[in-house]
């Protein structure tokens, strides 16, 4: 038999294998990713006729005579390390691979093992995960410490975004005011009782929004003095948080507590004052002696001086001795509060200041006078403009920029004084006193001069996902916050073109390839980056492949004339006989 017609069957094979994969090429020309293939052939093993000798001295050598046994596929090589170009698609979780110095491949899990794509059409699925849409795989990565907002490089696992704890971001809260804007001496609420009226919102630690109302009022306009005053705390549904805080007489301990504005906002003067206390039928008063002339600790009597006072403000009380030799039916000693002998209110005998503490000069004339020192608590705080160009001086006392608020008091409310409230430092320096035709512009914001620190938050809740350059992925929320969710990370292969395809537009690692240590890479590490909003197409090549099918049928179609022929020849070798 004719070799011939071995070597053209074999190159009809080949031929077809060839046209196979480019055929397997065009039918991918719209395939996300997909990587084309080539074939080389090669030339099967010779028949050797006779071998090469060495030349003599009087004959030279001869070469060896072989006849060849046709063609194989040498190889079916990937287009594995050529991009394809962009194709825009405009949805987030769409993303390109961009390579560096390697070839990068996302890492997805089919349920058994990991696999490598770079078909980067992603989606969220019901349970949270980035997971390939054609298959369902899921995305690998490395989680975020929400903490620290810093990624926990690891072994890679399932990018798990939309969970839970994800969709809303934690409150903060307001820690920094400012007030800005002109007092214009001519605007008539500035001079009446009511003041004018400048509100601050704030955020406690829980979210929970709240409105502190200030009134300023001029106290001396020529000279650029007012003052600033607290009128109330409202919450969300305009229910005074102030109130609450000034009729609590007793903490969540029992203890007894008398409350006032001052302790939140302004500050408390110390003065002496005068009162007079009531003589009564139960009490009589002798130099500076008081005795007790009815009742059932009649007799009992008080030397007025800091040894017989106790307590402080609305505690405060005279200590009464039971008399020498007295066989009356009371304790030894009995008191009776300041409050009720100088008939005064509970804010006055709130800053009556008594006892060992060195603030105290009472003395007790015939006439009944006492003379103590009285903290009265002022509700406001002094704002001074200079009295030359209008420009701030200071909030409070001389040198102060701002003023706090001590909203900490009003953790009392609370059991064990554990509340959500936060002191906010209240910023005036951004306030003028200027002539503004009779309007003033006096307003506050909450954060700080730049307007990003100390603002507060309410809890946030999810309004986007982006994925940045490095893989990054951050969520976007409704009260300004953007968190670290997690990163996609990339698989790199000392020989990419080693993968073996495995369908899908996946592939798996083979022992030529290079192994995956289960952690992988950040893309950006060699130059690399994703893009998101665009997918890699195809890198199949339309016009390289139809001149290639034009080569394989020329070529398959002269391996065909090789049996026709041979098979000619072999009828010629038949018909010998009959000739």
């Amino acid at each position: 038999m004719l070799r011939s017609l071995y070597s053209g069957v074999s190159g009809l094979r080949t031929h077809q294998t060839k046209m196979d994969v480019i055929g397997n090429n065009i039918a991918n020309v719209n395939t996300v990713a997909f990587k084309s293939s080539s074939v080389t052939f090669s030339d099967v093993l010779y028949q050797t006729t006779s071998g090469a000798s060495a030349p003599t001295e009087k004959l030279g050598g001869k070469d060896p005579n072989q006849v060849g046994l046709g063609v194989m596929s040498g190889s079916t090589k990937v287009s594995i390390e050529n991009g394809g170009s962009e194709q825009s698609t405009g949805d987030a979780t769409d993303i390109k691979l961009t390579d560096g110095n390697a070839t990068n491949f996302f890492i997805v899990n089919n349920g058994s093992e990991n696999v490598f794509t770079r078909a980067g059409s992603f989606y969220f699925d019901v349970n949270g995960n980035l997971a390939m849409t054609s298959t369902g795989y899921l995305v690998q990565g490395w989680g975020a410490d929400q903490k620290t907002q810093t990624i926990k490089r690891d072994t890679v696992s399932p990018l798990r975004i939309m969970q839970a704890a994800n969709l809303t971001s934690s409150p903060e809260a307001t820690t920094n005011a400012i007030a800005t804007g002109i007092i214009d001496k001519n605007t008539p609420a500035v001079s009446s009782n009511d003041g004018y009226i400048m509100n601050l919102s704030f955020y406690d630690q829980k979210g929970y929004a709240y409105t502190a109302k200030f009134a300023v009022h001029s106290v001396d306009p020529e000279e650029g003095k007012y003052n600033v005053e607290l009128k109330d705390i409202l919450d969300s549904n305009s229910k005074s948080i102030l109130d609450q805080y000034l009729a609590q007489t007793t903490d969540t301990n029992g203890n007894a507590v008398t409350h006032s504005v001052a302790d939140i906002w302004g500050r408390a003067t110390t003065t002496p004052k005068n009162y007079t206390l009531t003589e009564s039928s139960a009490y009589n008063i002798s130099g500076s002696t008081i005795t007790i002339t009815s009742g059932a600790f009649e007799g009992y009597t008080a030397s007025l001086g800091t040894t017989d006072l106790t307590g402080s403000g609305t505690d405060a009380a005279l200590t009464f001795h039971k008399p020498a030799g007295s066989t009356g039916t009371g304790a030894d000693e009995t008191t009776v509060s300041l409050q009720s002998m100088f008939g005064v209110s509970n804010n006055i005998a709130a800053g009556i200041t008594t006892g060992a503490d060195g603030n105290t000069s009472i003395t007790l004339g015939s006439d009944g006078q006492l003379q103590a020192t009285v903290q009265t608590p002022s509700i406001a705080n002094d704002l001074k403009f200079s009295s030359s160009d209008g420009t701030f001086t200071y909030i409070g006392e001389t040198g102060n920029k701002t003023a706090k608020l001590n909203l900490d008091a009003l953790n009392s409310l609370f059991d064990n004084g554990a509340g959500p409230f936060v002191d906010i430092d209240y910023d005036f320096t951004g306030t003028k006193n200027l002539d503004n035709g009779k309007t003033s512009t006096l307003a506050s914001t909450n954060g700080d001069t730049t307007g990003t620190i100390g603002k507060g938050k309410k809890i946030g809740k999810m309004t986007g996902v982006s994925i940045d350059q490095s893989g990054k992925i951050f969520g976007s929320y409704d009260n300004g916050n953007t968190s670290l969710l997690g990163q996609i990370a990339v698989a790199q292969f000392s020989n990419a073109s080693g993968l073996q395809a495995l369908g899908n537009n996946c592939y798996g690692q083979t022992l030529n390839s290079g192994e995956f240590d289960g952690i992988g890479t950040e893309v950006t590490s060699d130059g690399g980056s994703m893009t998101t909003g665009v997918l890699e197409m195809s890198n199949v090549d339309l016009s390289k492949e139809f001149t290639e099918m034009i080569t394989t049928q020329r070529g398959f179609q002269a391996n065909s004339r090789i049996i026709t022929v041979s098979d000619s020849m072999l009828e010629e070798l038949v018909n010998l006989k009959r000739s």
